[in-house]
């Protein structure tokens, strides 16, 4: 029988290899606590994205999957009354945070006037979310109902009025939810909130799996985000003592002035988050009105595996929004310099390798004319749009930053991004389809958003820090 090394069969060696794991996953790639459960929540929506792209193909009809796409579209309308108010209220939150302890069983001590501000964003904050909520849920059921009533061109017909009922009234819910998130995030529970993503993505891929699986397909967005409600609701239930504190909290003459203080960030908020519409939604229901259905699902296939990628290399930079503003209230900015350029070459180089693994697999698909390979656009179409989202990493990563300052500098940048990108999208899509509309949104990106983007970047950093 083999001899094992008092070495090797010494627990301690065993942890201290453990330590060296660790040591180099923190001071290599950067993935702290955080990253960890937000890459592995997405790794987890990747791989089960995967799962659920196999059964679309094998449950959903060609036009079903282009209704099943086309319901992400319309539910992505609910910008119109989100408007960027959810990373305002972490950017707020996590500079009031900077001054403030808070406690295992949720008590706040520190600062009393960035206590009673903290209190007052997340006051406004619900708010306004109660009553959007109702306006949202009315807004989906009848801009949907009359999108899909205008534009079937299906010769078999689709049933997909229940299904798309329910899933306007689940986005409703989970709007109200979101932001509560986004709050707590500021708050610091930035590893908290990544376990709840994580739960959320599981939850809600094997609700929508047992949706598919039971023949009840076009009802999968609205069981997927159920799953979300279920998570976030149950995690926010136990953490009601820190919530209800601050919603009672009288905050006096202390509270956040938003007209004042917020509204010129968050007018420019609002109008980039709109333009990001125009940039990043509008592909389905152009195809869907002018191509079809089934292109319109080709193009919703591809575009959730190029999101899926962008959603895994952002996580480097999305857990830094939080430590960035309190960075900056802090003053700290050559720290956050270096955790910010260091953060930005780890994740670009994530998506750069992620988006050149997928356009591989997509070659062999077609090389090997399996039938998937129909269900999403071709190896050029695909590859342009993964070069897209490379750039988009970068310029996504830049507009962060400045944004942790609670400052829009990238207003213009979105307002002509969404121009430029819903002109080529419209009039391409129309004349050429899939290929023209991701072919315009390049040469936008490269022509325009990274140069723009880079120089309004370095702009403002050198003169904020000098300041």
């Amino acid at each position: 029988m083999p001899q094992i090394s008092n070495e090797i069969a010494d627990p301690g060696w065993f942890e201290s290899q453990r330590r060296r794991v660790f040591h180099l996953l923190r001071t290599k790639l950067g993935v702290d606590r955080p990253i960890a459960f937000t890459v592995l929540a997405r790794v987890w929506a990747s791989f089960a994205g995967l799962a659920t792209l196999i059964l679309i193909a094998h449950f959903l009809t060609p036009a079903e999957q282009g209704y099943y796409y086309t319901f992400g579209s319309l539910v992505a309308l609910q910008i119109v009354f989100e408007l960027g108010f959810s990373f305002v209220i972490l950017q707020l939150a996590s500079h009031e945070r900077a001054h403030l302890t808070i406690s295992s069983a949720g008590e706040i001590s520190g600062d009393k006037i960035a206590h009673a501000r903290l209190a007052s964003i997340l006051q406004k904050a619900v708010r306004w979310y109660s009553s959007a909520a109702i306006l949202l849920a009315i807004f989906l059921i009848l801009a949907g109902s009359h999108f899909f009533l205008t534009h079937s061109q299906t010769a078999t017909p689709v049933h997909w009025r229940l299904p798309w009922y329910a899933t306007a009234i689940a986005a409703a819910i989970t709007f109200q939810l979101d932001p509560v998130l986004s709050f707590m995030e500021g708050c610091g529970y930035v590893a908290n909130i990544a376990r709840v993503r994580f739960g959320q993505v599981a939850i809600g891929n094997a609700l929508a799996w047992i949706a598919l699986i039971s023949h009840r397909g076009l009802f999968t967005p609205a069981m997927m985000i159920l799953g979300n409600i279920c998570v976030s609701g149950t995690w926010l239930f136990r953490r009601r003592r820190l919530l209800l504190g601050l919603l009672r909290y009288r905050v006096g003459l202390h509270r956040i002035h938003w007209g004042s203080e917020v509204w010129s960030f968050q007018w420019r908020i609002a109008v980039s988050w709109l333009c990001g519409y125009f940039i990043f939604q509008l592909y389905n229901p152009v195809l869907f009105a002018y191509q079809g259905a089934v292109a319109a699902g080709q193009m919703g296939m591809s575009l959730s595996l190029a999101s899926a990628i962008q959603s895994i290399s952002i996580s480097w930079m999305n857990t830094k929004a939080a430590p960035f503003g309190s960075m900056i209230a802090r003053k700290e900015y050559a720290q956050l310099d270096h955790v910010f350029f260091r953060t930005l070459t780890q994740s670009f180089t994530v998506c750069a390798v992620g988006s050149a693994l997928a356009w591989g697999i997509a070659i062999y698909l077609n090389w090997a004319h399996l039938r998937i390979a129909n269900r999403i656009l071709s190896p050029s179409s695909l590859g342009i749009l993964l070069i897209g989202t490379m750039l988009n990493n970068i310029v996504f990563a830049q507009a962060l930053y400045l944004r942790a300052h609670k400052q829009e500098k990238f207003l213009l940048n979105s307002v002509l991004g969404a121009v430029l990108v819903g002109c080529s999208t419209y009039f391409l899509g129309r004349a050429y389809g899939a290929f023209g509309m991701v072919t315009g949104t390049l040469m936008v990106g490269l022509l325009m958003g990274l140069p723009l983007g880079t120089y309004t970047f370095f702009k403002y950093r050198r003169l904020w820090h000098a300041q």
